[in-house]
């Protein structure tokens, strides 16, 4: 007997087979499943090697952006808080201003102006204390590039006001902006650049009437920052000349006399001071011999109001308060420039951090479109794929039970 053809079926191995298969379908189900529970098409670092470097880059880069907007809010909460301290600072020398323009009052009496002083000096306290300002962190509003807690000392731990620090401002980063003002450029004075100068009259008669006009620059690159004393030797009202000695004395070195000046001088105008470097300021009244004018710069913004209370508190003579007043207010009137100029920077630093904060804003949108990209999961797709494998895990079950039943043994029974 020849067999031609042999077929042998291995239940044992088919049923294997079958199951090894259901078991994939049920973990491939659950992986759906899981996918679709937690809206990530990658949970484990196996799922997509590649994806899940992405999304960890993603994440890097989104957690540098947080902190950089953390640095950039804290940045500009100070100075925010900065530019507002100097509009409290403004508006005290607004008051300053308003005080000074009342002093001059020619119905004043010698005790009014000394209260008008002591208004003033009560004001220059509070600028001194806003200017040392700080933050919530501690840290002074008007630090410049650094300095001490308190940036500003005043006269009575140095012969006049000081900034404890180092000028300047921090350069602006891409993503972050400076966290102080530079506090040298709003409150102290440079002669060069602001021509504030304080004039002292010492007269020699009895009968005092000079007055000076404001100091003004002429040419800044000749400004030196020396104190000058102009000292009148000589007058001749009928060839309508005034002669005078002017000291110089620089900041540093000894100070040099130039003798006999002689400049015309009228009854209407006065005359004019010439020989000061790159300064000039005009006289009026008629000089006596030994009339003295004592011109210095001033240091600081404190010192310009200090020195206002102080004249129109020593302020006997209406002369003498016209001095004052007209002096003060063109030194304050500086003043107000210089902190304007800097509360302008505070502006431009705010406006820059609304900038990089849109920036940061575009940059989270970026990163979280390429994490989201690299990470979670397509809904519509993980759904139609979860409704796929359930239908086949299904008839695969059916199929495994129907087959199952298909036995020999069960045939014979």
């Amino acid at each position: 007997m020849s067999i031609t053809g042999l077929t042998r079926l291995g239940s044992a191995n088919a049923y294997d087979t079958v199951i090894g298969n259901l078991e994939t379908r049920q973990s491939n189900l659950t992986k759906i499943q899981e996918q679709l529970s937690t809206g990530k098409k990658i949970t484990t670092p196996g799922d997509d090697p590649t994806g899940a470097a992405q999304a960890e880059r993603a994440l890097n880069r989104l957690s540098r952006i947080a902190t950089d907007q953390r640095a950039l809010d804290a940045q500009k909460n100070a100075i925010t808080t900065a530019e507002s301290t100097l509009g409290d600072i403004t508006d005290a020398l607004q008051q300053v201003r308003d005080l000074v323009s009342s002093a001059g009052n020619a119905s004043y009496s010698n005790a009014e102006r000394k209260t008008v002083a002591n208004q003033i000096a009560g004001l220059s306290q509070r600028i001194l204390s806003l200017a040392n300002t700080q933050d919530s962190n501690g840290q002074p509003l008007f630090a410049a590039l650094g300095s001490a807690l308190k940036p500003f000392a005043g006269p009575a731990t140095s012969p006049d006001y000081s900034f404890n620090g180092l000028p300047g401002t921090n350069a602006t980063g891409t993503y972050t902006i400076p966290a102080s003002l530079d506090g040298e450029s709003a409150f102290m004075l440079q002669p060069a650049r602001d021509a504030v100068y304080n004039v002292q009259i010492t007269n020699g008669g009895t009968a005092p009437n000079l007055v000076s006009s404001p100091v003004t620059m002429t040419n800044s690159s000749q400004v030196n920052g020396s104190s000058y004393s102009i000292q009148v030797t000589a007058f001749d009202p009928v060839a309508g000349t005034a002669t005078y000695d002017l000291t110089e004395t620089p900041t540093s070195g000894s100070p040099t006399t130039t003798s006999g000046i002689t400049v015309p001088w009228t009854k209407a105008s006065g005359f004019t001071v010439t020989g000061m470097q790159g300064l000039t300021m005009s006289v009026s009244g008629t000089p006596t011999v030994g009339d003295t004018l004592s011109v210095t710069p001033n240091s600081s913004v404190f010192s310009t109001v200090d020195k206002a209370a102080n004249d129109i508190a020593n302020a006997t003579t209406s002369a003498a308060a016209s001095q004052a007043v007209a002096q003060a207010l063109h030194n304050i009137d500086i003043s107000l420039g210089r902190i304007s100029a800097v509360r302008g920077q505070a502006g431009d630093l705010l406006n820059r951090a609304d900038i990089i904060s849109s920036s940061n804003d575009k940059r989270n949108i970026e990163q979280e479109s390429n994490r989201s990209a690299a990470e979670d999961a397509d809904m519509v797709k993980t759904i139609s794929q979860f409704q796929n494998q359930t239908t086949g895990y299904q008839a695969a079950l059916q199929s495994y039970a129907q087959i199952q039943k298909l036995s020999l043994f069960n045939y014979i029974s």
